[in-house]
This record gives structure tokens, sequence and C-alpha cells, in this order.
């Protein structure tokens, strides 16, 4: 099992960790919020608001997050209806990863540099900067996202959407609360409180997370099917936690692939949900590596 790329260096990669001057205090409030919401889940549980939170999990982190900003917008490894690809859009700003345009550009970005001094979140300047500290700074490396995502801002529609992409997050806390506590009246033990902690905050912390530890862990640990000119890897659990994202070497290795998973054992979620759209009309296009690039 090769955990790191033997012909990258490892000097000269100084740590990086919190600086305070170059916060970005709204990002840094609302991952704060998120978290502190989460410490009073267990006094607000209900088996309604965790059934609710799995879904969200899914629809938020593994249709938006996963399939849509990253497969669909980044790399288009499919192509989609117009009208489908805007509320997938819609869907992903509910993980609260900041728009479209900033999350395609900062991963664009980690693709040109990955694992060198340029690329945003290297575990080679700190597994913590990897993990969170990175995306709590205004531009930590000196880039200009937008700059990667000139396609997405050539669209009236996506750059509209980037603005507003606050919007469906704010509009979900009340929709959950009124329909917790219309769901309360009807007989459930539940609250409109606990749809709201454990459907936004707990969900959207549990995004978070499956999402940095690709950037983290999917550079740490784990074993490589190529050798990449980067530490990726593939890693199980990251694989779990994000619908298919873990499988991250064979990502690097074939950055356009529509599927990650490449071995039989590789589950990927995402991509039989691409399969399944496909199906009914909804993919076409699906980009794959070619048999004999397959390990």
């Amino acid at each position: 099992m090769t955990t790191l790329n033997p012909e990258l260096p490892h000097l000269h990669f100084r740590k990086r960790g919190i600086d305070l001057k170059k916060l970005h205090w709204p990002v840094v409030l609302g991952i704060a919020a998120m978290h502190f919401g989460c410490l009073l889940a267990p006094f607000y549980f209900s088996w309604s608001a965790l059934a609710l939170t799995l879904f969200l999990i899914w629809l938020t982190g593994g249709l938006g997050v996963t399939l849509c900003y990253h497969r669909l917008l980044t790399h288009r490894s499919f192509k989609t209806p117009k009208w489908f690809e805007y509320l997938l859009t819609c869907i992903a700003c509910l993980a609260w990863q900041g728009g479209p345009v900033n999350w395609v550009g900062t991963h664009r970005i980690h693709h040109r540099f990955s694992d060198h001094e340029l690329d945003p979140h290297s575990p080679r300047h700190g597994f913590a900067w990897a993990h969170v500290w990175w995306c709590m700074h205004k531009r930590p490396q000196g880039q200009r996202p937008a700059a990667a995502a000139g396609d997405l801002l050539r669209d009236p529609v996506l750059r509209w959407i980037n603005k507003y992409f606050w919007v469906p997050q704010a509009l979900l806390v009340p929709v959950l609360f009124f329909a917790g506590e219309a769901a309360s009246s009807l007989g459930l033990q539940t609250s409109g409180l606990s749809w709201v902690i454990w459907g936004v905050c707990v969900r959207t912390t549990f995004v978070y997370h499956g999402t940095w530890f690709v950037n983290s862990a999917s550079h740490t640990w784990g074993y490589r099917n190529y050798e990449t000119r980067d530490h990726s890897t593939n890693l199980w659990w990251v694989a779990l936690l994000s619908f298919g994202e873990g499988w991250h070497n064979n990502h690097h290795a074939h950055q356009r692939s529509a599927a990650h998973g490449l071995r039989w054992y590789e589950i990927d979620l995402t991509y039989l949900t691409i399969r399944l759209l496909a199906c009914v009309g909804l993919a076409r296009d699906v980009v794959l590596p070619r048999p004999e690039q397959m390990p």
C-alpha cells in the first residue's frame, strides 16, 4: 500500500495555521454556528429529525456537492439539461460551501497545483490546514478562484445563483421549523427546533467534514492505483462519507471521469446515480476511462 508519491520532495513546505488578519469572518462564524448547533443536537433528538438529516445529507452532499459542484460543474464529466443543472446547483448551495464559482474555481486550482506550494489545501502545509483552516481565510494562497471558473461566470443564471448562494439555506431554516411544528401537532414526537438543529446544523457539519476529509485524509492515508504527480490516495471510509469522492487517486489520474471507483470493490454511489440519471434521460455524454486505462 503506497501512501505518498516518492517523486515529490517533502522539504521546504511551511506549516500553515490561523492568520487572524486574513480570516474571512462570515465563513468562520457560519462554520462555528453549525458546530455549536451540533452541541445542542442530543437535547433535541427525534427519529424523524434523524431520518430527515440522512435524506438531506444525500441530497446536499451527494447530489449537490459531489455530483453537481464536483463532477458536473468542475470537471464536466457528463452533460445534463440546463434546467436540471440549475436545480442541482441550487441544491448544492444548501451545503453552505460557497457559491458554485468559488467552489469550482478553488477545486480547479487544487488540481493545477495539487500538493505543491500553490495548492489551496494540501496536507503538506499541515493536516488541519488542509482539512479546515484553509477555507476560513480570504484567498489563502493569493489565487482568484473566479479566474479559474470563467465558463460559469459566462452563464447569467449560474452567476445569479452564485451571488445569492446563501439564500437556499436561509429559506430552509423556517421551512424545517414550521414543518417540524406541523409534524408535532399531528402527533409525531418531534419539534421545529429538532428538525432545524438536525436538518441544518448536524447535516451541514457532516457534509462539511465529508468534503474536507477528501482534501486532508485522501492526500495522507490510503492506497494508490496510479502514480500521479501528487499525494492523492484512495481511502474507503472517505468514499463512504463523501458518496465516492474518497477514491481520490483514481480521480486525480482521470479527472474528467464520471466514475471515481474503478475497481469492483470501489463503490461509488455518485457514479451509480449518474448512471440512473442517464437511464431517465437526465445525463448524457458520460466520460469514462478507456479500458486500457483501468487499474
